[in-house]
């Protein structure tokens, strides 16, 4: 089975982004959503998955990037996958 969480920060702030919606959807289907906590995370966005192809879609508070998304290929396990993003920036990896 596979699990996913998320963070978002903000390095122009240097602080976490709170309260970013955050969207993971399959084939267009969405499966789950929520919004970053006070820590700019959301540590159990969706559990319990099938191995596949998803997209994980942010709502980043930024006046230049309205949308973020990512196209991932999960396998079983845990994954964690954080985004950076400033007024003008962006830029995100697989955690662990």
């Amino acid at each position: 089975m596979v699990s996913i969480s998320t963070h978002v920060l903000d390095p122009a702030a240097g602080s976490p982004a709170k309260g970013v919606s955050v969207e993971l959807l399959r084939g267009g289907e969405l499966i789950a959503s929520a919004q970053t906590n006070d820590d700019g995370r959301i540590p159990a966005l969706a559990e319990g998955l099938e191995p596949g192809t998803y997209s994980l879609v942010f709502h980043p508070p930024s006046p230049f990037f309205t949308r973020v998304e990512l196209q991932v290929d999960l396998v079983a396990g845990h994954h964690h996958i954080p985004l950076l993003v400033s007024p003008y920036g962006c830029a995100t990896y697989r955690g662990s």
